[in-house]
């Protein structure tokens, strides 16, 4: 089942190549809006998965649009990701402190916001126990939905934000990540960590599930071995 994103941007370029770019793998359905009523109509009749929200928009202000939905019951913990040309620190946290999960300055990268879209969808789905999909090799077994790991058929106490890059690693199926990108998917924009981090808790996933599950790839970042 594909998972529903909601666009909120005036300009018909930018929302048509994002909305081809999403809809690509077939995993992701997005339905465009250019004004902020016909957005909040559309709310009110059906919560999507995730929605990715412009500030500046001919009838509104995308700032008071988050802090609508977060008011919202049905849609406080909708992930809101930012786009737009504002690129100050102040603006930057001012979206955050309103609500929002990530923030993303224009211009862009068609990648990288595909790629923040995947992770926020995936943390969400970790928060809230969401059945995914499960990882298993001849000794290991993640259960992405259960969030659970076995570790020759006995059980590894892993902490969330463990899980969380344990199952990061995983999901990008045996390509490499750097430490910034591994910080965006699995800590997010405001999370205010630096790439040591990320270090540290490859050395605790080392030591709770061996040497060889993650791979060291010099001078780039990281990369999930797991037990073929």
């Amino acid at each position: 089942m594909s998972r529903r994103v909601f666009l909120v941007e005036d300009d018909p370029d930018i929302a048509r190549l994002v909305a081809t770019r999403l809809e690509r793998s077939r995993e992701l359905t997005v339905r465009t809006f250019a004004r902020g009523r016909e957005f909040l109509q559309a709310m009110e009749e059906e919560v999507p998965d995730l929605v990715i929200l412009d500030l500046s928009l001919p009838d509104t202000d995308g700032l008071t649009l988050c802090r609508e939905l977060r008011s919202w019951e049905t849609t406080r913990t909708v992930p809101i990701l930012m786009l737009t040309a504002r690129s100050s620190e102040a603006d930057r946290v001012t979206g955050l402190s309103l609500g929002a999960d990530d923030y993303l300055v224009k211009p862009f990268s068609l990648a990288e916001l595909e790629a923040r879209v995947k992770a926020l969808l995936r943390r969400v789905a970790w928060e809230r126990g969401t059945p995914e999909e499960r990882y298993e090799d001849r000794r290991l077994l993640v259960d992405g939905g259960a969030l659970r790991v076995l570790l020759d058929g006995q059980p590894v106490h892993l902490t969330r934000r463990e899980f969380s890059l344990l199952w990061f690693l995983i999901s990008l199926k045996g390509r490499v990540a750097n430490r910034q990108q591994i910080l965006d998917g699995v800590w997010g924009l405001a999370a205010g960590v630096d790439e040591r981090t990320v270090d540290a808790h490859i050395r605790t996933l080392r030591k709770k599930l061996g040497n060889e599950v993650v791979e060291t790839v010099l001078g780039v970042g990281y990369r999930f071995r797991g037990w073929p």
